[in-house]
């Protein structure tokens, strides 16, 4: 029965175009809730398989390596705050390279631009 509106397949590129969009809003949100940025490593581990070749590829390079360097930056930061208040310093820088991260990967992700690998 044809009711005049066309069914719409969801194509795994929508899938990956979305997944990639999420990832950036949970990266975002761990600035508030740290906890988010892991649910979107691993959304990132999961399916970076399925986005090898695709233009969200460079995406998920991104958002994971930006999930691991600010991990390490943290994990830096945290006892040179115990120890010299140096950390304190370091943490903000660490925070600001993340949100920058985040920025420019949503704006790349709206251009449909790749990231640099």
């Amino acid at each position: 029965m044809d009711d005049g509106y066309l069914q719409r397949v969801p194509r795994a590129d929508d899938t990956l175009k979305t997944l990639t969009l999420v990832v950036y809003a949970l990266q975002a949100l761990s600035l508030f809730v740290g906890v988010t940025a892991i649910v979107g490593i691993i959304i990132n581990y999961l399916k970076r398989d399925e986005a090898a070749g695709t233009e969200w590829q460079s995406h998920f390079a991104w958002q994971i390596r930006t999930f691991w360097w600010a991990l390490i930056g943290f994990a830096v930061s945290w006892p040179l705050t115990l120890l010299l208040g140096l950390g304190v310093v370091t943490g903000f820088a660490v925070w600001v390279w993340y949100v920058y991260r985040i920025v420019r990967g949503f704006l790349a992700f709206n251009d449909r631009r790749p990231l640099p690998q």
